[in-house]
């Protein structure tokens, strides 16, 4: 179990690898001309202060995206991300770390609506003021999993249900296959993208195995971490499950989690990992 706000983590590494995975979903769906819906369940603040106290006590940051957003020789699949990163910061320093709400509103186009639901009633304040003039973005307090009934299924009929729990509470795990399963009966034709910790191999293995037996579709497993099995320091990295992924994205995202395992594990620590949990 976890237990944080995620102002402490805001930009490390775990961010960079859910963010650059986001920003090649969101641009998979725009492909199409027809507008497309995302649900964000767990919003957050929507954009970070990397000089915020709780940022500078941990600095995690600094081995995530301070690793990466002034690097030259990122590839193209990256790129877009990145960009979104930069254009919060156009003075050239980093000081400020967007979140998936605003990574994903600078990636869709105008056309596309976008959910965010956060259930903390001081972020949530954040989170109106930050997307005050946005159009075509609704932001809700309320508890992102009993969004899942509430917002699915859209009348655009395509489009992602982004799924970012906190794990602060024991049963998180549970929950999300739950949750799934929910999404994808209430909206089949959606992507579902579900982030998560890795914890104890144990757990990670029930996890799996509790998702293979949740009768979805294809379903693809990506990890990234930067540390060995047996780190206990703070999470040794993440994963992300995507239930009906878009075409070609496992193709795309092992050169992805490749560069950026080269780039954010100067010890060579950890790996990733890019498999078919479901396959066809």
């Amino acid at each position: 179990m976890l237990s944080y706000r995620h102002q402490f983590h805001a930009g490390n590494v775990s961010d960079v690898f859910k963010h650059a995975l986001l920003s090649r979903l969101l641009i998979a769906l725009a492909r199409k001309d027809k507008p497309y819906f995302m649900l964000d369940t767990h919003a957050g603040l929507g954009l970070y202060d990397l000089e915020h106290p709780w940022s500078q006590k941990t600095e995690e940051w600094q081995s995530g995206i301070g690793r990466i957003w002034e690097r030259t020789d990122a590839p193209e699949a990256l790129k877009p991300y990145l960009d979104a990163v930069r254009a919060e910061n156009t003075d050239g320093r980093l000081r400020h770390y967007p979140g998936s709400p605003r990574i994903a509103r600078k990636l869709m186009r105008p056309t596309d609506r976008l959910a965010l639901c956060e259930l903390n009633k001081d972020d949530y304040a954040t989170l109106k003021a930050v997307f005050a003039h946005a159009r075509h973005t609704a932001i809700h307090n309320q508890d992102g999993f009993s969004a899942i009934r509430a917002f699915l299924p859209p009348q655009e009929r395509r489009g992602l249900t982004f799924i970012d729990a906190s794990f602060d509470q024991a049963d998180e795990f549970a929950r999300i296959v739950r949750s799934t399963k929910e999404a994808h009966a209430r909206f089949a034709t959606g992507t579902i993208a579900v982030w998560y910790p890795l914890m104890a191999p144990s757990a990670m293995q029930a996890f799996a195995r509790s998702l293979q037996g949740a009768g979805l579709p294809k379903t693809l497993q990506l990890e990234l971490t930067v540390h060995p099995d047996d780190w206990t320091e703070h999470i040794r990295g993440s994963g992300m499950v995507i239930v009906n992924p878009p075409f070609g994205l496992d193709k795309e995202a092992r050169p992805l989690l490749d560069w950026l395992w080269q780039a954010l594990s100067p010890q060579k620590e950890g790996g990733t990992r890019c498999d078919w949990l479901v396959s066809e």
